[in-house]
């Protein structure tokens, strides 16, 4: 054990950030503090009986601390989560939903505005509309505008776009004026898109009423098909003013976060209000919170929501006082660049909605209890028992599986995939491209992609790249292949000092699992144990994985050879001739209009592609 009272002499009164590690060298707690000195000390000085569980039961397993200054304690938050999404410790909370939700974008920061869908909330002067959480209701929210009003949708830049191309097919199908021939005015366009925005702001009473009209002029014409049509998009905005459910007086954007907790588990709820309705809720499960009291289990939730999401309300209603609520309404107000309040309602209207979300997360908790137990013994149990058939204590926390894939060595491609928590882990996965090996030689490129993977994550560590791809190493390393794959793997991570547990995944002769190969000797688990289905799973993954990257870049070098023939084709065009019609055959298909509605498209271009194919 470390001299503490030599250590805690030599820490700093500044603001900061510090790191416990256990016996293993392994981060086990991220904390922050105003004064770093007097925060470390509370752990080793203050009698047991004011330490919380968490506390005893942590301080057991610091083997060392280190400490990292910062200026300001706002940076010390920042610097606080950055960390804990880095090493993910023991002993701090971690929010494993990152799903970015999706925003309407209308670009009133350009001539003749768009309107559409995006995940990325910038400060631009465009107007945004969101987060909504449903992305099926916002697509069709979306579509219904693009088929009330005639409003581009190309990438176009205008003045200086006017008139270089003739309209495009939405024109000539009534989907967009074609402002970009000056078909219509900048002031009658504009008037759309104010239309438009309200449609958002859930002003959708004027809208309806134009609707109506139309359709009864329509009827009347005897034009009932029209009408029907208009009357689909009548009955499609009725039923989004259903979905949103709660009218409130106060029309500022919040957030509502109430929590429910059992034993080890608290399910968190948080309802979105935009517009003074609220248009969505999410849901969120937290494990191993026994030790935390209900202000600690608040203000860690708040830190990691907003620290990854893009968007920050101007209230955050919650249903516990937390201690540091000054210094995270400074933190927000200074992302949000406006002033961000956080509110703990006693009663009237606010504390009703705190209400409802507690009510809320205590069905969701009990709704999704015995879901979650069975989840777990799928994943949590699941490692368990490959780890006590491998006869390791080792937690595989983070399992990486690695294949290659190609066609007698052509195009040769490796996959990574990763699951954590007996999980894919998606945003980790990997592909690689193999540049150094000619032929069919699955051991040499088993090799590249491992010396790649690892030889980035040496330079990440170096260069404390807490945002890079390649920053996290694995429990273990799941290869699909057998002794050979193995050797070849081993002499690699040798070579770079990475010392990673390595198991080989066994096939049978009809291509299925049979289990693992791990220090030389095949291990058997029963085919009805869920240990045994987790390996067919991450198998199965890698191999899909492989075969689709193989497949598409094999397709690419196809297509491309066939469009190098065609001339005036260059690289720009052939990218975004891929891009837009995704296969040699629909751009067989296309007619000239058609080809004309990509952007580097001109004329003489569209009518190359569509001769060299027609006339062959």
């Amino acid at each position: 054990m470390f001299n503490i009272d030599e250590e805690l002499k030599k820490i700093p009164t500044t603001p900061g950030v510090y790191l416990m590690f256990n016996k293993d060298d392994i981060i086990i707690y991220v904390g922050k503090a105003k004064n770093l000195k007097n925060r470390v000390r509370q752990y080793f000085r203050e009698s047991g009986t004011k330490n919380s569980f968490k506390v005893l039961s942590m301080v057991k397993n610091i083997s060392r601390f280190e400490y990292i200054v910062t200026n300001t304690e706002v940076e010390a938050l920042i610097l606080e989560n950055n960390l804990i999404k880095k090493y993910d410790p023991k002993y701090n909370i971690r929010l494993k939903d990152d799903k970015t939700y999706p925003y309407v974008k209308i670009t009133t920061n350009e001539m003749f505005p768009r309107v559409f869908i995006t995940r990325k909330h910038i400060n631009d002067k465009a107007r945004y509309f969101g987060p909504y959480t449903n992305s099926l209701k916002l697509k069709e929210s979306v579509e219904i505008i693009h088929n009330i009003f005639p409003l581009r949708s190309c990438h176009l830049k205008f003045p200086r776009d006017f008139e270089k191309n003739r309209p495009c097919l939405n024109y000539h199908i009534g989907k967009c004026k074609a402002p970009c021939n000056h078909n219509i005015s900048e002031e009658e366009y504009n008037k759309m898109i104010s239309k438009v925005i309200d449609f958002f702001n859930g002003k959708h009473t004027e809208i309806i009423n134009d609707l109506e009209k139309q359709m009864l002029e329509f009827s009347d014409n005897l034009e009932f098909e029209k009408a029907s049509e208009i009357r689909d998009k009548i009955f499609a905005i009725k039923k989004l003013e259903e979905n949103q459910l709660v009218e409130n007086t106060n029309i500022n954007d919040k957030d509502i976060i109430a929590f429910a907790r059992v034993d080890y588990e608290a399910m968190f709820q948080i309802f979105f209000v935009r517009g003074g309705k609220i248009v969505g809720r999410e849901h969120f499960m937290l494990n191993n919170v026994e030790y935390l009291t209900r202000s600690e289990l608040m203000e860690d939730f708040i830190k990691q929501f907003y620290s990854g999401t893009p968007f920050i309300p101007k209230e955050i209603i919650i249903q516990e006082d937390i201690e540091d609520k000054e210094l995270i309404e400074n933190w927000l107000s200074s992302i949000k660049e406006q002033k961000v309040s956080i509110i703990v309602p006693k009663k009237g209207e606010k504390h009703k909605l705190i209400e409802m979300a507690y009510q809320n997360a205590s069905i969701s908790l009990e709704r999704f209890g015995d879901r979650i137990k069975k989840e777990k013994e799928k994943t949590i149990g699941a490692l368990q028992e490959i780890s006590n058939a491998l006869g390791i204590k080792t937690y595989l926390k983070r399992i990486e599986a690695y294949d290659i894939s190609n066609t007698q060595g052509i195009e040769s491609v490796g996959s990574m995939v990763v699951f954590e928590d007996g999980k894919p882990l998606r945003t980790d996965y990997r592909k690689f491209k193999i540049k150094y090996v000619t032929g069919p030689n699955d051991y040499a490129s088993m090799q590249e992609i491992i010396q790649r993977r690892f030889l980035r994550y040496i330079k990440e560590t170096k260069e404390n790249d807490i945002n890079g791809k390649f920053n996290k190493l694995p429990d273990i390393i799941f290869l699909d292949g057998g002794k050979g794959q193995i050797s070849a793997v081993s002499k690699i991570l040798n070579n770079l000092n990475i010392n990673v547990l390595i198991c080989g995944m066994v096939k049978d002769d009809n291509h299925r699992t049979r289990g693992l190969l791990f220090n030389n000797e095949e291990i058997i688990l029963k085919k009805s144990s869920e240990g045994f289905k987790l390996i067919t799973r991450i198998q199965d993954e890698v191999h899909r994985f492989a075969i689709e990257f193989h497949r598409k870049s094999r397709e690419k070098t196809l297509i491309r050879s066939i469009l190098d023939d065609i001339e005036g084709i260059g690289e720009k065009r052939k990218k975004a001739l891929l891009k837009h019609f995704g296969s040699i055959d629909k751009i067989k298909l296309a007619n000239i209009d058609e080809l004309l509605n990509i952007e580097s498209m001109n004329y003489k271009s569209a009518e190359a592609v569509y001769n060299f194919f027609n006339q062959k």
